[in-house]
């Protein structure tokens, strides 16, 4: 299962860096595509997604071969383009983002809970794309354009 899950997030890593790159140059554009490509993958792929974070595989260190740092670095390189494309946001004025370490972070929980929440609540009157707009103004820290 550890090697699913590395493929899996490998293959979420591979789509934020393509939605990244075909939204252009302007960073806040780049933060907007990465963060709908975040969400469309967890909707496309919601069992793979699942696995990804717990949902239907919960590893134990206990008693396994695994290492706590096989699972402390799951998902660490797509982190790694959250915090990359929010800090070109923060160096060219458009956010004013200011824990590096933190705010992608908060950012991502704050994509990963709307994402599990529109996964298993999908009767709620959602409000359309707004809500991921919201989260990413506010958490990002987004200057007016």
């Amino acid at each position: 299962m550890l090697a699913v899950v590395r493929r899996e997030f490998a293959a979420l890593e591979r789509h934020l860096h393509t939605a990244v790159h075909r939204a252009g140059d302007d960073p806040r554009d780049r933060l907007r595509a990465l963060c709908r490509a975040y969400l469309g993958y967890a909707q496309r792929h919601p069992g793979r997604y699942r696995t990804m974070f717990g949902g239907l595989w919960m590893p134990a260190l206990d008693g396994s071969s695994l290492t706590e740092e096989d699972l402390t670095g799951l998902g660490a390189t797509a982190l790694g383009v959250v915090a990359d494309t929010l800090a070109d946001c923060v160096a060219s004025g458009q956010s004013s983002a200011a824990d590096p370490r933190l705010d992608p972070v908060t950012l991502w929980l704050c994509l990963h809970g709307l994402a599990q929440q529109r996964a298993v609540s999908r009767t709620f009157p959602w409000p359309g794309e707004s809500i991921a707009d919201a989260i990413l103004t506010r958490v990002a820290r987004l200057e007016d354009a």
